[in-house]
């Protein structure tokens, strides 16, 4: 191990035998002129190494390969998953990973692995780039792996709270974990190309089986993706559900109303007739049943207007 260029500079490195992997988080223009004069990288992919609005790609040079891929990291506190991005840069001899945002833990866990433990960095470094490449890319994979269970785990809560919980926190939920979802499919979706071109294309300097290896990553990211369109299924029956409940509440709610507004429209009525200041029989002022016989026809000509109405405009 070395330590290179200048203090400031925000580059490690781990060298074990022709290869090294510099390893270099949050970005600086400093550490891009270190990569542009140690390296002599396409200035485009080193414009490309400051930009935070790149899409995932592989492009090919004589001498070396240029990767920019996201990886899900699941933010806590608003609940959703987001894309990190990190830049790779393969050549024969080296593996430059250059880390956006620093909050791809398990590409951190591994590099620290390497540098403190003489046996792991023998072994991921002690055999090509390709080697070192594969096991980087299969671990922040994996890592894909813990946010898919909690996805999963989030459906089953909803599942056991679905029949219990007031409407609004079901409806609440739902919409959480499918933003989630939604957020995770667009992280994932497009690594899938991406990968399955390292394993379908031949590169000289890997110096391994890519078939074989980048296959066995490509196998894990769609697992991740077949997980990803179950889970999918999954909230969207759950969402139906949620609706259907929310209507039958809606109509056990009116049926109730109905019931009530029943009950209450006779003793309504009697009361309506009879607070009218018209001598009724019965009433205070007694009178004939002429005014009485004037107030239900119009009450009925009007009642039958209305029917007769919305037996035209089909409403009954």
């Amino acid at each position: 191990m070395q330590s290179l260029g200048q203090n400031e500079l925000n580059v490690r490195s781990i060298a074990n035998g022709k290869l090294t992997w510099f390893y270099i988080e949050k970005p600086t223009p400093q550490e891009v002129a270190f990569l542009a004069q140690r390296f002599h990288f396409h200035p485009l992919d080193l414009d490309d190494v400051l930009s935070r609005i790149q899409r995932p790609k592989i492009d090919e040079y004589e001498d070396y390969l240029f990767m920019v891929l996201h990886f899900p990291v699941f933010d806590q506190e608003n609940r959703i998953t987001r894309p990190s991005e990190i830049n790779i840069f393969v050549g024969e001899n080296y593996v430059v990973t250059v880390h956006c945002t620093g909050d791809l833990k398990a590409l951190a866990a591994f590099f620290q692995e390497c540098e403190d433990d003489k046996e792991s960095r023998e072994r991921y470094l002690g055999r090509s780039s390709g080697f070192l490449l594969y096991h980087i890319i299969d671990r922040l994979v994996g890592s894909g792996f813990p946010i898919l269970d909690k996805v999963t785990q989030n459906l089953d809560d909803i599942e056991d709270i679905i029949l219990t919980k007031p409407v609004p926190e079901t409806v609440r939920e739902i919409s959480l974990v499918r933003r989630d979802l939604i957020s995770f499919r667009r992280v994932i979706h497009p690594q899938i190309a991406v990968i399955e071109t390292l394993e379908r294309e031949e590169y000289p300097f890997f110096k391994e089986d890519q078939e074989v290896y980048f296959g066995d990553i490509a196998d894990h990211i769609r697992k991740i993706w077949d997980g990803l369109e179950d889970c999918k299924e999954v909230i969207d029956g759950l969402a139906d559900t949620s609706n259907w409940l929310t209507s039958h509440r809606i109509q056990e709610i009116m049926r109730i109303l109905t019931i009530i507004m029943g009950i209450l429209a006779p003793p309504t009525l009697i009361a309506s007739i009879y607070g009218m200041n018209i001598p009724l029989p019965g009433g205070v002022n007694s009178g004939s049943l002429l005014p009485m016989g004037i107030l239900l026809a119009l009450m009925g000509i009007t009642a039958g207007a209305i029917f007769f109405y919305m037996r035209r405009r089909r409403y009954l």
